[in-house]
């Protein structure tokens, strides 16, 4: 493991934290408290915002906007030109026509678990959760919670499929019994198993 590497015209902030292998490419800002894990790529022009929380192996491609108090697990992928919100009732200023600061509303950050990816020009609204192992396609609009391991698409985006830990959609096998559906991944042969509208991943 080496140090983290910032990049020429990139501009972090003394108070962040990078851990170790982490890359910070050219024109990018990581904002103050932000605290970026191990082996992580933060794309040119990519935005982290103040306190921001990112895991191990995340990938911010580039132009992608993370704005507080975001939370990012391990193995995200956040797409080009990807923003994730934080003010459900935007204004820039209040009622008396005062210009607002960060004081004078409540920040909301988005939630990615684990393995999630949220493909290019995708809008995450403040204060949604995208799920384990979901996918989020190019362009989607999401404005409710994502379930792990869903594919979602659309303005507003809406669940068109499952997709396994390798991020293909996977591939029915039928009724198991007792409204259990089973369904398996086309590249690694995973089984998962749908219940209630929810899927879950069964260890081999």
């Amino acid at each position: 493991m080496g140090e983290a590497r910032v990049q020429p015209g990139a501009d972090v902030d003394e108070r962040a934290t990078l851990g170790e292998d982490t890359t910070v490419w050219h024109l990018a800002q990581v904002r103050e408290h932000a605290v970026l894990g191990s082996d992580c790529i933060v794309g040119r022009g990519a935005y982290v915002g103040p306190g921001v929380r990112i895991g191990d192996r995340v990938k911010l491609q580039n132009h992608a906007l993370v704005y507080e108090p975001a939370v990012l697990e391990d193995e995200v992928f956040v797409g080009p030109a990807v923003v994730l919100t934080n003010d459900l009732y935007p204004r820039s200023t209040d009622v008396d026509g005062k210009l607002k600061r960060p004081d004078d509303w409540d920040a909301q950050g988005v939630t990615v678990r684990r393995g999630a990816s949220i493909g290019a020009r995708a809008v995450v609204v403040a204060g949604r959760t995208i799920g384990r192992w979901a996918l989020v396609a190019a362009g989607a609009v999401v404005t409710r919670d994502v379930p792990d391991f869903a594919l979602v698409a659309g303005v507003p985006a809406r669940r068109i499929g499952w997709v396994g830990r390798s991020g293909e959609p996977l591939g029915p096998l039928g009724d198991s019994g007792s409204g259990v559906r089973q369904w398996r991944c086309p590249r690694t042969g995973e089984l998962y198993m749908e219940r209630d509208g929810y899927l879950t991943y069964e260890q081999p």
